[in-house]
């Protein structure tokens, strides 16, 4: 009996308004309803029995801990009653389809389908390789081309040093002819002339002799070789036409009926495991069973990878560089959706504490959720704002940068000759920074160290991955101020100056395990990141004088 996979709700849901529109997927926060279909699949993930995988939530459990990303699609079916759809990303129990969830977009895995065709025709190709390879045959003539080779330079070399040994023998018999007679000495040089050549004339020949011995081996084992390389040649165009087709086959629907294939979306470049996460699967089904979508989210389950920062049970966006373009440019057209959140301006209606100033440089309080630098699609920052008052500054102005997120001071310069003086003091880290964070839970310890090199996560920018193989190295220090309300105020001093470092390192479980309060990215929203750079410490370009500047935050 197949289980139907639109799902009623559990809870009564009567007296919850649909939303207005579609959940944004990649900045939201989850609806109501989103929120109880969420807790419904948890609820199901905590007392199933259909399945085993180790979400490394119970101890002793076998198998590798792989956390998952779930997701939930609040539906409405052609009967008018509201339900909704489970999907999980990628795998689950190493199969990509389980009782209950929507199933892979395409499965190339199915029974008759054209890629297992195929595929066994490259298998049948890769066997014929192999059996090649490892021919007794084809080591036979490698182990004589080898032996050929060996036995060529010995032989060559006996000959140079035979060579060698001849000239020291002529050259003592020229020694010993000063009481010989002219004559004698014309004859002896001549038959000593005669000799060398003709053991040069031997090493010549030879060289020749071993040159077409090798040749002749050679060729034996390139005749084999040839075609071991035809069948790989067969076997790369054989793999190159099978994945196109994949491309042109694994396609997507929208809510118009449209297809649109991966190879078109991602010009026939699609990166690793692009169409296998929860989303792309939970609207492809929808639509293909005329459900419409009224509202997405997506968790984690489980145990975060060593990599990232993934809380249990929290919610999260859909990722960037696999599902954006598949979502925004095809799937997702023609939905009224919730405004997108990155094309709106942060900055609107904020404006810029200058606290200190001089004829060369200035140090600014920039407010939180303000861009230092002009953006992709915002070009309101604060290098615009200081354009604008002062319209004969030279030189880049920004010399350093906080995230758009933070909040606190900022060290601007007015020509490009203060500009470099200051740039050297980053370099060099004698300046010093401050800041103050809000941490979402309480810390044991007073003060430490953080040390996790970090790199860009290349699938979902601008989130940050610890990385001891990749990574840029990323030290913080750090020390307890108090505990409020369960959460705790604390100093930072970066060592460094890695995009994201301190929520990376208030988050990550190597760090102090604890987000910043109203970390959307490592954490969970809030009013704000409740991270300000509070203190700077800099030596003046021209005065040499020692400047402090505090400024307190506001939260």
């Amino acid at each position: 009996m197949k289980v139907s996979l639109f799902q009623p709700f559990k809870t009564n849901i009567s007296g919850i308004s649909l939303p207005e529109k579609f959940t944004f997927p990649f900045y939201y926060e989850p609806h109501e309803l989103s929120s109880i279909a969420a807790t419904e699949l948890q609820s199901y993930l905590e007392t199933q029995t259909n399945f085993e995988h180790n979400f490394g939530l119970r101890e002793n459990q076998e198998g590798l801990v792989i956390g998952k990303m779930f997701g939930v699609l609040v539906c409405q079916n052609q009967e008018g009653e509201i339900g909704y759809l489970w999907a999980f990303s990628g795998k689950l129990a190493g199969v990509n389809q389980l009782s209950y969830f929507v199933p892979t977009i395409f499965d190339m895995l199915q029974e008759n389908g054209f890629f297992r065709k195929e595929e066994e025709v490259l298998n049948a190709i890769n066997r014929q390789i192999e059996v090649l390879e490892n021919s007794a045959e084809l080591q036979t003539k490698k182990i004589q081309l080898e032996k050929t080779k060996t036995e060529a330079l010995t032989d060559i070399q006996n000959q140079k040093n035979k060579i060698k040994r001849l000239k020291l023998e002529r050259d003592e018999k020229r020694n010993s002819f000063t009481n010989l007679s002219s004559t004698e000495i014309e004859q002896l040089e001549l038959e000593l002339s005669e000799e060398s050549k003709k053991e040069s004339i031997l090493l010549k020949k030879m060289t020749k002799y071993w040159n077409f011995q090798i040749e002749n081996a050679q060729k034996d084992v390139n005749l084999l070789l040839d075609e071991i390389n035809q069948l790989k040649e067969e076997r790369r165009v054989k793999s190159g036409a099978l994945q196109q087709k994949l491309f042109a086959e694994y396609s997507f629907l929208n809510q118009f009926g449209e297809r649109k294939s991966i190879g078109e979306i991602f010009n026939n470049n699609p990166p690793a495991g692009a169409g296998e996460c929860a989303a792309p699967k939970l609207l492809h089904y929808a639509f293909e069973h005329h459900l419409k979508p009224i509202a997405m989210a997506e968790f984690w389950w489980g145990q975060s990878p060593k990599s990232e920062i993934r809380k249990h049970k929290q919610f999260y966006p859909a990722c960037k560089s696999k599902c954006e373009p598949i979502l925004l440019s095809h799937m997702l057209k023609g939905l009224e959706m919730e405004a997108n959140p990155f094309q709106e301006n942060p900055a609107e209606g904020k404006n810029i504490e200058i606290v200190y100033e001089d004829e060369i440089l200035l140090v600014i309080n920039k407010p939180a959720e303000f861009l230092s630098v002009p953006g992709k699609i915002i070009s309101d920052s604060v290098y615009q704002r200081i354009k604008e008052l002062y319209p004969n500054a030279t030189g880049p102005l920004i010399v350093h940068r906080l995230d758009m997120s933070t909040s606190g001071l900022m060290l601007i310069a007015k020509d490009e000759a203060t500009y470099v003086k200051l740039q050297s003091q980053f370099i060099k880290r004698t300046i010093k920074k401050r800041y103050v964070a809000l941490l979402d839970g309480i810390l044991e310890e007073n003060e430490g160290f953080i040390d996790l090199p970090l790199r860009v996560d290349l699938d979902d920018r601008p989130r940050q991955l610890f990385c001891y193989k990749h990574g840029k190295s990323a030290q913080t220090k750090w020390k307890k101020i108090e505990v409020r309300n369960n959460q705790t105020l604390v100093y930072f001093y970066p060592i460094t100056g890695r995009t994201h470092q301190l929520r990376v390192h208030a988050s990550h479980e190597l760090g102090l395990k604890t987000p910043i309060v109203g970390d959307d990215l490592y954490g969970k929203k809030a009013n704000r990141l409740h991270l300000h750079a509070e203190n700077l410490t800099f030596e003046h370009p021209e005065t040499r004088e020692q400047i402090t500047i505090s400024v307190a935050p506001t939260f």
